[in-house]
C-alpha cells in the first residue's frame, strides 16, 4: 500500500527543517570528518572513518527521500467545514467499554516518527474515524477482530479543544 501524500503545515515545516539541518549543517560536518579520517592513511582500518562514512551515505539517503517527498505531499490546512467531524489533522479522543481512553492526532504517514500521540491517516484506526461525528460509534477491524470505540471528543489545533 503506497503512502498517503498528505501533511499538516506543522509537519511540512519540520520535514523541511529536517532537510535544512541534514543539508546545511550535518552534511558537511560528517564530510569533513570523512577528510580528515581519510587524511589518517590507511582506511580500512580506521574506525571514524568509517563510521562517518557509513553516516554521510544514510544522511544523503535521507537527503534524497526527503526532497523527493517534500515535492510531491501535500498540505493540508484546517477548514471550519471540518467542525465537528473527523478529519486530518484532527485530534481524537476515544473510548471502549473497558473505559480505555485514547487520545491522538491523525495525519500524514511521514509525521507519526518519534510521536505516540499521531496515528498515520493509511492506519485502520484513522479511516474508521473519518467523517465520524463525536459520541459516534466505530468499529475498528484489527489482527485480534472488530473493536468498537466510542467518540467522547473532536478538535482541530485552530480551535484549541
Amino acid at each position: 500500500m503506497s503512502k498517503t501524500e498528505l501533511v499538516t503545515r506543522e509537519g511540512y515545516e519540520a520535514l523541511q527543517q529536517e532537510l535544512n539541518h541534514l543539508w546545511r549543517e550535518k552534511r558537511p560536518d560528517t564530510t569533513a570528518k570523512v577528510a580528515w579520517a581519510a587524511s589518517l592513511g590507511d582506511r580500512s582500518e580506521n574506525a571514524d572513518y568509517q563510521y562517518n562514512k557509513k553516516l554521510l551515505r544514510e544522511i544523503d539517503r535521507r537527503i534524497r527521500y526527503l526532497r523527493k517527498r517534500l515535492e510531491v505531499i501535500k498540505v493540508v490546512d484546517y477548514s471550519p467545514e471540518q467542525n465537528g467531524r473527523v478529519f486530518f489533522g484532527a485530534w481524537v479522543e476515544i473510548e471502549n467499554d473497558e473505559g480505555e481512553q485514547l487520545t491522538f492526532r491523525i495525519v500524514g504517514p511521514d509525521e507519526i516518527y518519534g510521536r505516540n500521540d499521531y496515528i498515520s491517516i493509511d492506519s485502520p484506526m484513522a479511516r474508521a474515524l473519518i467523517k465520524k461525528q463525536a459520541d459516534e460509534e466505530v468499529q475498528v477491524p484489527t489482527p485480534t477482530g472488530i473493536k468498537e470505540w466510542w467518540i467522547n471528543k473532536i478538535w482541530y489545533p485552530q480551535q484549541q479543544g
